[in-house]
């Protein structure tokens, strides 16, 4: 096989070079990294990494191919991949394909054999920045990364979300959690806002016995109220909350409307509603292992995070109050609204890929539209 050269150039001139992977040729996009050691696959589909060129800091990637149940959407949306050491040897009952062909399917362009450790230290201490990535000479590569938008002032979920309404009915099987309790008793309909929806979201409100109807992020407010839904729900999503004026402007619609669950950019867009705010972490937060603390319990959550933006907890006021607190830097990490019957987190409670020690969340916002319903 032909090992090609490629690099990985920061829009601040430091250069990264290794092995091409995947898809040849050159692309452009926010250099992050997710400090993850499984879920590789997820962390390719989850619709949140839209142009961005994602660093795994787990030393070897790989190991256990790719298979047709674990994306988390139809297609990866990420601009590019980056590895330490791409697993030679693929060895998993599951798997269907490697994962350097299933980046080259997608056309995915990756690279390999770079120190990640010392670029994953370069962007925490510099902060995360636009990049191209490719076979072209690094010259060329580092005017395409100058040249780039930022992530700041984009709104990319119409790159990610869904363009016609649909029943979503999949849950989990044997994969189900049991974390998430029974089903309960009732079928209650839920709308979910897809502005880049993880499917494992979708799984687990289903796993609870909830019929789920996923409309367009552009869906107005009285559209979705029409489909008669006891609960609404606000996925998360790419790019920058403050741009994204139509998702916003729903949400302002719908609030207090009926019971209302959001994740991740959802939370956010609940936020800016409310007229509060959100700002750009230096580098972000990206991986399964981040410690958030619940309030009301005292108790400690590991749990899945992909964002680059949080609201602001001191913007709210007396507008919403903040439920849970990342114990790494003291940002928002979760909010409720209680006279609109909504609350959110800015983690992933659906655990994919992480832990399940959020899972509760699905059953609270279950518990609300029974009570609304009652």
């Amino acid at each position: 096989m032909t090992r090609n050269t490629a690099h990985l150039v920061l829009a601040d001139g430091t250069r990264f070079s290794g092995v091409a992977i995947g898809a040849r040729g050159a692309s452009v996009g926010e250099a992050v990294f997710t400090t993850g050691m499984t879920g590789y696959q997820e962390v390719l589909t989850d619709p949140s990494y839209c142009d961005q060129i994602v660093t795994m800091t787990a030393p070897q990637i790989g190991n256990t191919g790719c298979n047709a149940d674990d994306p988390e959407a139809q297609r990866p949306f990420l601009a590019g991949f980056v590895v330490r050491e791409l697993s030679p040897r693929v060895s998993n009952w599951r798997a269907t394909e490697s994962l350097d062909a299933y980046l080259e399917r997608h056309g995915v362009v990756g690279l390999a054999e770079v120190d990640t450790r010392a670029l994953t230290r370069h962007l925490r201490s510099h902060g995360a920045q636009m990049a191209a990535l490719g076979t072209e000479d690094p010259a060329t590569l580092h005017d395409r990364a100058k040249a780039a938008p930022p992530m700041a002032g984009r709104d990319l979920t119409g790159a990610v979300s869904t363009d016609h309404v649909f029943e979503w009915t999949e849950g989990s099987g044997a994969f189900r959690s049991r974390a998430l309790g029974s089903p309960i008793d009732r079928r209650l309909h839920v709308v979910a806002y897809d502005f880049g929806v993880k499917r494992n979201i979708l799984r687990s409100l289903v796993d609870l016995g909830l019929r789920v109807t996923v409309v367009p992020a552009t869906t107005p407010a009285k559209d979705a109220l029409a489909l008669d839904p006891d609960g609404l729900f606000l996925s998360n999503g790419p790019g920058d909350p403050a741009a994204t004026e139509r998702g916003i402007a729903v949400v302002r619609d719908l609030l207090g409307k009926r019971p209302l669950f959001g994740i991740c950019l959802g939370q956010q867009l609940i936020a800016h509603a409310l007229g509060c705010s959100t700002y750009k972490l230096k580098f972000g937060h990206r991986g399964i292992n981040q410690p958030v603390k619940d309030l009301a319990t005292g108790r400690v959550e590991i749990t899945t995070q992909n964002h680059g933006f949080v609201v602001d907890k001191d913007s709210l006021g007396r507008r919403a109050t903040v439920t849970h607190l990342h114990l790494n830097d003291d940002t928002c990490q979760g909010l409720a609204v209680p006279d609109a019957d909504a609350f959110a987190v800015q983690y992933h409670p659906e655990a994919a890929a992480g832990p399940h020690d959020s899972h509760y969340l699905f059953r609270r916002f279950a518990d609300a539209m029974l009570s609304a319903a009652s």
